[in-house]
């Protein structure tokens, strides 16, 4: 599948859900292990897990595969890997205290590649 097409999917799935503040990190100049990091905020344990869960079964739909997936049994910060793309999905205060996306820019990237508001 094209990773633009699933990067499309991914976002739609979080907006289904109603993720806030999805933000969309291109980071393949500085990573091997993904192009691309999509960061989503769900308000509670068990949105953070249904968000999480609604990307795979997206993802899955449309055919692509699942590699991996941590941190569903708690709910505090899901990630999903899909390949080209990680999901971090998080509660408010942990995506707060790891600022992923203040990290990647601090590296002197450009890499927001979008934000989304919901």
């Amino acid at each position: 599948m094209n990773t633009d097409k699933l990067l499309k999917i991914v976002e739609n799935a979080l907006e289904d859900k109603k993720a806030k503040d999805i933000k969309i990190l291109n980071v393949s100049k500085f990573s091997s292990i993904t192009d691309f990091m999509v960061v989503a905020t769900g308000n509670t344990a068990r949105q953070v897990v249904a968000l999480a869960q609604h990307v795979i079964e997206q993802a899955k739909t449309h055919g692509h595969r699942l590699l991996g997936e941590e941190g569903g049994n708690v709910g505090e910060w899901v990630l999903v890997d899909l390949g080209d793309i990680i999901v971090h999905v998080m509660q408010p205060q942990t995506r707060d205290f790891y600022q992923l996306e203040k990290l990647w820019s601090e590296m002197g990237t450009e890499a927001l590649l979008s934000q989304v508001s919901a």
